[in-house]
């Protein structure tokens, strides 16, 4: 494989691997800031309606008009934001949604299937528990308040309990919701908005059809899928229904694919010419190469999660939390079948809706479909789910006038603090359970997905560790690549701690990055025909700053090798056959940058520090003892 060598590029191409693995972290931390924001903003939403409600009133019925003489839009700042605004929001709902399809647990495709029929429960039965109550009374209509989860709250509340969850647990709560959200607003839109015109309906799906042929066709330009966006809100909105869900399926339109290798080195090949001739056009050309080589779900999600995290959802707590709060007001209201119909329904029917659905999809299929996490895990997941906000707000802003619409609200309010305690409850059963049952009730039994795409082989792979370890990690390296030198230490100190853990290297040299990466990688294969692979893998890494021919060979020889054999090794390129095999392994894996793990076959995502892999190997053996715990159950 011929790459460009440049020392300049690696520091770019390094920065977009590095970006990748950084993802993961950088949203988990957003989660939880965000949820702590959102809380802020309902806290202040409430104080401002209780201390001065005339201004709240006035702020948000403020009319603001878009446009000019008969085609213009006419609406007050708070549908500007619940109709608007929020369309970001489920914009980036629909970009994770299409990521997980694309590459992350949804790729399984009867977990789609699972997902749904699980989010279908977790909608039916809160709103049949919402018509129990309210049956006989004219709130009957407002069934819909009671049937979606908040996914900022629920990722929030899920982040809370993350060391005693397992992080699976996460893209089951994301599947679970992206189902809720777009079964909620084709609610909105049936059920809650007025009569439908259907010429302005054909319109939005036009529109929607046409952003899909480009996207089909590879015109990348955001502009021509933002104006199209606008004409699909436009359209939907002088249909009579509710336009949020214009960014539920644009956003799920958008692929995600991991960053190609070859897109990597043709920006490290473009950065190496803005170095050498530090031009506008070489510079816009480096700038577009750079962009080329991370997928556009990932841009764009990069992009508006801030804003939307930081700024919109806070901003759509603040607009529509605002409730006048007395004793005589909460005593109605917990006395009020619509308070309690939401209430009980989200926090009651979530928990029965996503068990009962999994169970039964469970054994009416004998097995075949059955969740990715354990029991327990569900048992909580749908704790977590009864979080309802933001669509639940939208619906009753929607089904409510006057004082019903402050009972519901306060009601969708309710379910935050009651579903942070029976979260907080399950969790807690969970943990007192013997280690073995813990497992199992958190992880299940599952096979789960595999991203190696070549298994280990102990009779080819460079292994490290116990033969039949019950943890096994991979890693896709570069001895010249200072990321990995970084991973070095961390590694050593996990299998020194560890004595159940086992370590394979394989190679992915990066030439077009590291000149000296490909003659390295041959030096340990070379060393390894003389029994002496580790030796010379860990001198490689001590010394990453000297990996010339010549400094090889000093190498080999302080290392006691039979130096004619050794120089005949290099000088022939007998590795280069082995490092070739690996670099292909890499390719099956979807692997691009330096250093990627996999533990037990999954790509590990986050940090390689001591601290995160130590965390992602206590995990991988909780899911070993978790399966050993389900072979070893007896049958019946």
């Amino acid at each position: 494989m011929s790459r460009v060598s440049s020392d300049y590029a690696g520091e770019a191409s390094q920065t977009l691997s590095s970006q990748t693995r950084a993802r993961w972290r950088t949203f988990v931390q957003t989660e939880t800031g965000s949820a702590a924001l959102l809380l802020t903003a309902v806290a202040a939403a409430l104080l401002w309606a209780n201390v001065d409600a005339d201004s709240y009133e006035a702020v948000w019925g403020a009319h603001f008009t878009i446009g000019f003489d008969a085609h213009h839009l006419s609406l007050d700042l708070h549908e500007w934001i619940n109709a608007g605004l929020m369309s970001l929001f489920f914009f980036v709902v629909g970009l994770e949604a299409r990521r997980e399809f694309d590459m992350g647990e949804l790729r399984d495709r009867r977990w789609v299937l699972l997902s749904a029929v699980a989010g279908l429960g977790s909608m039916v039965v809160p709103a049949a528990i919402y018509i129990a109550i309210n049956a006989g009374h004219d709130s009957v209509h407002g069934w819909g308040t009671a049937m979606s989860t908040d996914t900022a709250f629920a990722l929030g509340i899920l982040a809370v309990f993350g060391s005693r969850l397992p992080a699976s647990l996460r893209a089951f709560m994301l599947s679970i919701s992206v189902v809720d959200d777009l079964l909620a607003l084709l609610v909105i839109a049936v059920f809650y908005s007025e009569g439908i015109h259907v010429p302005a309906l054909l319109v939005a799906l036009g529109g929607l059809l046409l952003i899909a042929v480009l996207r089909l066709a590879g015109i990348r330009k955001g502009s021509y899928c933002a104006v199209l966006s606008v004409v699909v809100w436009v359209a939907l909105y002088e249909a009579g229904v509710d336009p949020v869900v214009t960014g539920l399926a644009v956003g799920a339109l958008v692929v995600a694919y991991p960053a190609p290798r070859g897109a990597l080195e043709r920006a490290s090949q473009l950065f190496r010419l803005f170095r050498e001739q530090p031009t506008p056009e070489l510079q816009r050309s480096a700038v577009q190469g750079l962009f080329a080589a991370i997928s556009p779900n990932e841009r764009l999600e990069q992009k508006f999660l801030p804003w939307v995290s930081y700024g919109i959802v806070p901003l759509f707590a603040l607009a529509n939390a605002g409730i006048e709060l007395s004793g005589a007001k909460l005593e109605a209201a917990f006395t009020s079948p619509i308070t309690l119909g939401i209430l009980c329904g989200c926090v009651a029917g979530k928990v029965i809706g996503i068990l009962g659905s999994m169970a039964g999809a469970q054994v009416l299929t004998g097995g075949r479909l059955r969740p990715n996490v354990g029991w327990g895990s569900v048992t909580a997941g749908g704790a977590i789910a009864g979080a309802a906000f933001t669509v639940s707000l939208l619906i009753a802003s929607h089904a409510f006038e006057g004082e019903e619409l402050d009972q519901a609200r306060i009601g969708v309010l309710a379910t935050l603090v009651a579903a942070f305690v029976l979260s907080w409850a399950v969790s807690g059963v969970i943990r007192l359970l013997p280690e073995a049952r813990r497992a199992r009730a958190l992880l299940g039994t599952t096979d789960t997905l595999t991203d190696l795409a070549v298994a280990v082989d102990v009779r080819h792979d460079r292994i490290r560790g116990p033969e039949k370890a019950a943890v096994t990690v991979v890693e896709y390296g570069d001895f010249e690549c200072p990321y990995c030198g970084q991973a070095e230490p961390a590694v050593r100190e996990l299998l020194g701690h560890d004595s159940d853990v086992r370590f394979v290297w394989r190679h992915l040299p990066l030439p077009d990055v590291h000149p000296y990466a490909e003659l390295a990688a041959e030096a340990s294969e070379a060393a390894a025909r003389q029994g002496k692979f580790w030796e010379m893998h860990d001198l490689l890494f001590a010394r990453q700053d000297a990996l010339g021919a010549e400094d090889l060979l000093r190498y080999a020889e302080e290392l006691g090798l039979d130096m004619a054999r050794f120089r005949d090794d290099l000088e022939q390129g007998r590795g280069a056959r082995r490092v070739a095999e690996d670099v292909d392994s890499a390719d099956l894996s979807g692997v691009s940058g330096t250093p990627t793990f996999f533990i037990n076959g999954r790509r590990h995502k986050g940090a390689y520090d001591i601290a995160a892999l130590t965390q992602a190997v206590d995990q991988a053996r909780r899911q070993v003892l978790a399966t050993q715990a389900g072979l070893s159950k007896p049958a019946g």
